[in-house]
This record gives C-alpha cells, sequence and structure tokens, in this order.
C-alpha cells in the first residue's frame, strides 16, 4: 500500500450512489483508490482494490453533477477543445531552456502583460543593482501562451526587429476570425524614432507558473445545449479561459473564480475549469470580496485562538508598568487627523524650554498592531482624556528648527485632543485662541514650515496625484458625492514631524543594527523614465531637467503656463508617474539606501504600527536599540530580515492596488446614481487611437477613443509619437489640452464596468456627442440626496 497514491477513500459500495450518506458498519467498507497515476491504479486492481480515475469516479456521482465542472482538464480532456492547426510556438524543454540561460543564449524573467493592449507585455529580467533590465514582447505568437506574473525564458530578437512600446490601446473582445486578429497585430507596426526602440524578444518557454484561481464572469456561448463558455477575469491582463461547464444559464451575471488547467499550443485560449460561486456581479458585498482575493489580502474574521489574547475590560495601566516608562501625561499632546479617524496612531507635542529653545515630541501608538477592534480602535488608539501607551521621539530643537538633540522613550501619554485637520487650523488662525494646545500647534506649525522649506531646499519633490473622498450615506453606505481632498497647512505639518520621525529612527537602528535595520528606499528613475514628461513640457515651450531631484524639484516650481493655472499640478502628476516604487530592504543586504523623493539619506516606517507591519518590526528593533526590550533572534538575522522585506514589499503594493480597485468600484456606484454629467477635462495622456483625459473636479481619469468598427466611416487618425500629438480629422490634439466630455456609467459590459467619457468640446463631426439635456429639476433633487 506504501506505494499506492495516498487519495484513498473508503465508502461501502462501488461509485456512483453517494454510498458515505448512509455508509453502513464498518465491517462492510469497501476501499476505493482514486488517482490518477496509471502505475498506482494497475497495482491497486491486480490487488483486488477498486480503482478509479478521479475523473472517472466524479461522473459517476450521478445525484452530484455539479461537481464535474470542478475537475480539472487532463491532457486528453484539453485535446477534445481545441483545434488541429497550431497557433503558437512549441515550448522548450526546461533542459534546453537551463542550457540557453547558461550560456546567455536565453534570459530568465517574470512577465508582465499591459492592462492597456493583450498583445503587449515586459519581462522583467533580474540582476545585480543596475543589471537588471526588461525585455518588450509584441504579437500573439511573441507571447507564446506566458500568463501575467509567470517565470519564463526569453530569447532577444535580432536588433533590427527591435520595437518601441505600442501607443495603441487594445482590448481583447473575445474570439476572432483571421482577418480581425491580424489587423491588431497591424496596430502595433509603427514608423518610430531609433532612441524610443527598446530591446524586445520571444517567450520560448515557462520556467514557473504562477496561475492562482482567477475572479471574473462566465460569457455563455450562443451555441444551444452548449457546455463550453469563455471565462472573463476581472483582471485584464489575464486572458479570457474556456471552460466546461453544464451550470453556465445559473452561472450568467455571477461572480465566479476560475483555475486554468492548460494552455494547448493549438488553442488561442487556456482551458481551465470552475471553482466557486461568489456571488451576483454589481452587489457591494461580492466586489469588495473579488477585489480583496483579486489582490490577494487575507480578509478572513480573527480566530477564537487570537481573541482569547485580548486584555480584559475594563483595561488600565497599572503601577508595574509605569516603571517601566516615561510619565508624559502632564504633557499637552493632541492629535490631528483625518475625520473619523478611529485608529489613532500618532501624536504631537511643542512646548518653550528655559534655555529658549523648543521640545518637540512624537509619539506613536505602542501596542499589538492590526489586530481586532478593540485594540486597533480602542486600546491602541491614541485617544483624548485617556491614557495610552507610547513609543517617543523626542527632540530639543532651536528656533530654525535645527536639531540638538534627539531621544527615545517607552512612555505613557494622555492626549488633550483629538482634533481633525480642519480643526487644527482653525485653532491656529483664530487670534482669540491661546490654551496650551493651541499654542502646541503654532509652535509645531511654525517649526513645519521651516523643516518643510529646508527639505525642499535639498532636493525634496513635492508631486501630486488626482485624490478623491467619498461621503458616504449613513443608511445605504453608497456614495453620495465624490470631491477631490483638499490639503491644508495642517496636513505638511503633520506630514514635516512623521518623516522627521522616521528619519531620526532610521539613523538610530541603523546606529545600532548596521547589518539588520528594517530601512526604506526610493530609488532613482531611469532617464528614460522621464521621456514623456519632458516631451509634455516641452509642448508648452518649457524645459525639464531631470540630472537630479534638486533639477527636477526646481524645474517643477519654475514651470508655469500663463492663464493655465492647472498646468503646474498636471505637470507634477505626470512627474509622479514616472517614480519608482519605494521598498523595504534590509540595510546588511544593500549598500544604496537614498530615498530619492525625499532628498534623505536614510529612512524607514515607524509612525503607523496600526495600519503597517513594517513599523512594528521597526518598533522592536528600536526598543532593543534603547534597552527596552530584548532581542528577537529572527530579527538579527540579516537573510531572514530580507525575505521579511520582500514580502512587506508584495504586500504593500497589493494593498495599493486593492485601494485604488475599490476608488474605482465606488467612483462606478458614485455615476450610476447620479445620471451623466458635463465635465471640462485636460488631456493626460495621448495614444494613437485615444486620449486619456482627467476631470480634475472628481479625480477620475478616463478614456475617449476614437476607432469604432460600428462607425462608418471611421474617423482619419493620423498619430506623431514626437509630439505626442493625436489630428483626428481636422483638429489635433495634444497633451494638457482643455476638454469638454459627458461622464457616465458604461453597464454594457457587466463584467468590466467603467466610467464612459464621450466628447463635448472640441466639436468634431462624427466623433462628438451632442450635451445630454438636463436634469429635471425634480429627478436632480432626488438624485442630490
Amino acid at each position: 500500500m506504501a506505494a499506492f497514491h495516498r487519495n484513498i477513500y473508503w465508502y461501502s459500495e462501488a461509485p456512483g450512489k453517494n454510498a458515505l450518506k448512509n455508509a453502513p458498519a464498518a465491517e462492510e467498507l469497501r476501499i476505493v483508490l482514486l488517482t490518477n497515476d496509471r502505475g498506482n491504479k494497475e497495482k491497486a486492481e491486480e490487488s483486488g482494490i477498486l480503482a478509479y480515475k478521479c475523473d472517472e469516479y466524479v461522473k459517476s456521482l450521478i445525484a452530484n453533477p455539479e461537481l464535474v465542472d470542478r475537475l480539472a482538464l487532463t491532457p486528453d480532456d484539453s485535446s477534445e477543445i481545441t483545434s488541429s492547426k497550431f497557433l503558437f510556438p512549441e515550448h522548450l524543454p526546461l533542459s534546453k531552456i537551463q542550457a540557453g540561460i547558461k550560456n546567455n543564449t536565453f534570459l530568465q524573467g517574470t512577465f508582465r502583460a499591459s492592462r492597456d493592449n493583450y498583445l503587449e507585455a515586459t519581462v522583467f529580467v533580474h540582476g545585480e543593482g543596475d543589471e537588471s533590465k526588461e525585455v518588450l514582447i509584441q504579437g500573439l505568437q511573441n507571447l507564446n501562451r506566458a500568463v501575467y506574473q509567470d517565470v519564463v525564458a526569453v530569447e532577444l530578437l535580432p536588433r533590427n526587429q527591435w520595437v518601441a512600446p505600442s501607443s495603441v490601446v487594445l482590448q481583447d473582445e473575445g474570439p476572432k476570425d483571421e482577418d480581425e486578429a491580424d489587423e491588431s497585430e497591424n496596430m502595433l507596426k509603427s514608423d518610430t524614432n531609433e532612441a524610443l526602440l527598446r530591446p524586445t524578444g520571444k517567450v520560448v518557454g515557462i520556467i514557473k507558473r504562477n496561475w492562482r484561481p482567477f475572479c471574473g464572469m462566465l460569457v455563455k456561448s450562443q451555441i444551444k445545449e452548449a457546455t463550453r463558455h469563455l471565462f472573463t477575469p476581472a483582471d485584464r491582463r489575464i486572458p479570457r479561459i474556456r471552460v466546461e461547464t453544464r451550470q453556465a444559464a445559473a452561472l450568467v451575471g455571477q461572480r465566479i473564480m476560475v483555475a486554468i488547467d492548460g494552455w494547448p499550443k493549438h488553442s488561442r485560449y487556456p482551458n481551465g475549469h470552475f471553482v466557486r460561486n461568489l456571488g451576483s456581479a454589481g452587489d457591494k458585498e461580492t466586489e469588495t470580496e473579488v477585489l480583496l482575493l483579486e489582490h490577494d489580502v487575507p480578509h478572513q474574521a480573527f480566530s477564537q485562538a487570537v481573541l482569547s489574547f485580548l486584555p480584559k475590560m475594563p483595561w488600565g495601566i497599572t503601577e508595574e508598568d509605569m516603571k517601566k516608562r516615561q510619565d508624559l501625561r502632564h504633557l499637552s499632546v493632541c492629535s490631528v487627523d483625518p475625520p473619523g479617524c478611529t485608529d489613532i496612531d500618532d501624536a504631537l507635542h511643542c512646548r518653550d524650554l528655559e534655555n529658549g529653545n523648543l521640545e518637540i515630541g512624537v509619539h506613536i501608538a505602542d501596542r499589538i498592531d492590526m489586530v481586532p477592534e478593540l485594540l486597533s480602535s480602542n486600546l491602541c488608539s491614541l485617544r483624548s482624556n485617556v491614557e495610552r501607551f507610547a513609543f517617543s521621539c523626542i527632540w530639543e530643537m532651536n528656533q530654525d528648527a535645527e536639531i540638538i538633540s534627539t531621544r527615545f522613550t517607552k512612555s505613557v501619554i494622555n492626549s488633550k485632543a483629538s482634533l481633525t485637520y480642519a480643526e487644527a487650523q482653525m485653532r491656529i488662525d483664530d487670534a482669540g485662541m491661546n490654551d496650551d494646545i493651541t499654542k502646541s500647534l503654532r509652535g509645531l506649525n511654525k517649526l513645519a514650515k521651516i523643516l518643510k522649506r529646508k527639505r525642499i531646499g535639498k532636493g525634496a519633490l513635492t508631486l501630486s496625484s488626482p485624490e478623491v473622498r467619498f461621503h458616504i450615506d449613513s443608511e445605504t453606505h453608497d456614495p453620495i458625492d465624490l470631491q477631490t481632498k483638499e490639503l491644508m497647512e495642517t496636513n505638511s505639518m503633520v506630514e514635516e514631524f512623521m518623516l522627521l520621525a522616521n528619519i531620526s529612527v532610521a539613523q538610530k537602528i541603523y546606529d545600532e543594527f548596521s547589518e539588520c535595520a528594517l530601512l526604506r528606499k526610493h530609488p532613482a528613475p531611469p532617464p528614460s523614465n522621464y521621456d514623456i514628461l519632458i516631451k509634455a513640457a516641452k509642448s508648452k515651450d518649457l524645459d525639464i531637467c531631470t540630472d537630479t531631484a534638486k533639477a527636477l524639484a526646481d524645474s517643477l516650481d519654475v514651470a508655469r503656463v500663463e492663464g493655465f493655472s492647472y498646468f503646474n499640478t498636471l505637470l507634477r502628476i505626470l512627474a509622479t508617474r514616472c517614480m519608482m516604487q519605494a521598498v523595504y530592504f534590509c540595510s546588511g543586504m544593500d549598500s544604496d539606501f537614498h530615498h530619492y523623493g525625499l532628498a534623505s539619506p536614510i529612512y524607514t516606517h515607524f509612525t503607523s504600527p496600526i495600519r503597517r507591519y513594517s513599523d512594528i518590526i521597526v518598533h522592536r528593533l528600536l526598543a532593543v536599540a534603547i534597552g527596552a526590550d530584548c532581542t528577537y533572534p529572527d530579527l538579527m538575522d540579516k537573510h531572514k530580515q530580507s525575505a521579511l522585506c520582500n514580502n512587506l514589499n508584495y504586500r504593500h503594493k497589493m494593498a495599493q492596488y486593492a485601494q485604488r480597485a475599490s476608488v474605482a468600484f465606488h467612483t462606478q456606484l458614485f455615476f450610476k446614481n447620479r445620471g451623466i454629467l458635463n465635465e471640462d477635462g485636460f488631456i493626460l495622456f495621448v495614444r494613437k487611437n485615444a486620449i486619456i483625459i482627467l476631470i480634475p473636479k472628481f479625480g477620475l481619469e478616463g478614456t475617449v477613443f476614437f476607432e469604432n468598427k460600428d462607425q462608418k466611416p471611421s474617423p482619419k487618425l493620423t498619430f506623431n509619437e514626437e509630439g505626442p500629438t493625436l489630428a483626428v480629422e481636422q483638429h489635433t490634439f495634444s497633451m494638457f489640452d482643455k476638454v469638454k466630455v459627458t461622464i457616465s456609467l458604461d453597464a454594457s459590459n457587466i463584467q468590466h464596468q467603467k466610467i464612459r467619457m464621450a466628447l463635448i468640446e472640441p466639436v468634431i463631426p462624427g466623433v462628438s456627442v451632442p450635451a445630454p439635456e438636463a436634469e429635471p429639476e425634480a429627478k436632480k433633487a432626488r438624485l442630490d440626496r
């Protein structure tokens, strides 16, 4: 038996009748072996044991036909739903791939499919330091059945076959005939400047598949009684998947999960099987579940084992606690946060010293974090008028914000006020208020302005991104209003001292643990990243210098266009898109610590332990550094610390993507309730067949396409990559041009509902749409509630 496949099940009868429901006495049970291994099956049968392939057994369970849908397709099955014509080259065997990588014939890297163009991808080739590079892949055959995040082997094409990244927006509309497929491939081709060409290659083999169950929707076949259908993933970077199911009628309009089983070389799409139903498309709970699953965000409820460790209420600070901490309860500490904030993890104070200097304190929540609400929103939250544990960073500064000394201490504080940014700003501005908290805020604000001026003088960047805030209905929890985020002096005040605390803590833990400090760096972008920014500025006869962060910051400061006040903001938004991602790293595994965006030689995250696990690790390191805790052995191992940093970077990136997806979904809900609106916007990007528009009022981006298969004749398009500009009939569109559009929710594609923008001004015959009539007052009033 030891040689047999380990999947052994006990049943009383031969398969087919769901015998476990009414199992007889144990002595009547018979063994049934389920295995897809031919050798094991033959051995079992020779021994008189019933043996079946998994699919044979499941297909025999006539009482549960839906289980068949959950079977992974075997190679034999998959050949049934493909044509005999080869669409893709054969993948090379692993032995040839390994030999090719060893002799530099092939490169190994991570496949990154494009969101905007299903016929284009890049392969990120890992290397040491500056040796990492990206290889461009264009065309269906060159993509060769690689799926997003697969580890692939790539062969570089000869230099005369290198191409530039495509400027066309292409979305897979489903199965195509050969003419349509060729037309899509031809759209990739363009005469381009030699300087824009990128190393180009083709996928020759798969080293590691990184497939997971994908969320999406089933597109039911138009053929009556068909069991083979196409599944459209929610993530546009994942190809459609062929699924065999008998439940198609019941699954239409549902969000489901599907797993890929394989991708034969003669199939346009991979084959897969149904995993589970998530719920109705458009339902808030279902859509939230989808975006969490798609971005690999763990969201299961806390177990009873975890909850059993919560402190018993009522909780209070004991005399034993006070022996280990500095008592700072007498200080005029306050917190300043967004409205509705419950997990308050930072507070500040400022007071005059007898020597004419100032004492500034940043106090950070000091408890186990990112845990049940009792801790994150109560016992760990630095609420006003209650005693709380804190980890304090305290400076002595002179009146010019120069640091005289720095100390760190575990403390107990009693915040005197929990303020919003607006409340804190009103206190600062009200000359009639002179209480201790207001004096503290004024001192903090004065020093913060000096700190910011010095930071910017060193080359720190002030960039921009369109952020929005939703006003939520208290009963339905639907978004009823949407506005761009308004920043005040107090936002900047808090930011400056959080940055300073993070820098001070970074230096301290590095001084103590040079090999295993958890730090955060921001790499400088490669020069090519700035190409679009430089082009955009040149279109307005402005020069942007990108040699250093300081040069870029200075260029952005003076980049103004008379009569176009929003231009500088647009330019900074574009500059943000040019930046690299900031990452966590272990100090003993890297030599470049510099944070490009902040112009700081060293940096870490210390100030948000309720929201970020990285800060918890930094708290532990700092506690050991000041003798307030014992050493954690794993934190002293630079290899384990480096592995932790890699996971932190992955989780941080996925959380960002999930946040953006959540904003997009709530924006869709908002426009679903508001109907059609007319708004002014600016062109952010010009593509070969479309323009991408930013609506400042809503911080919203959308695409206006100029090619429509149903439109006869199609408008004449002339794209100039150097501009970049797009001539549509007699009008030429350039970056930052002002336009007017209608905005509405396009719900025609249930799977990918999106905000639709249509051009109103400038008026282009055959392209512009008439502005919709104003909503009747009764309806408008109802929508405004």
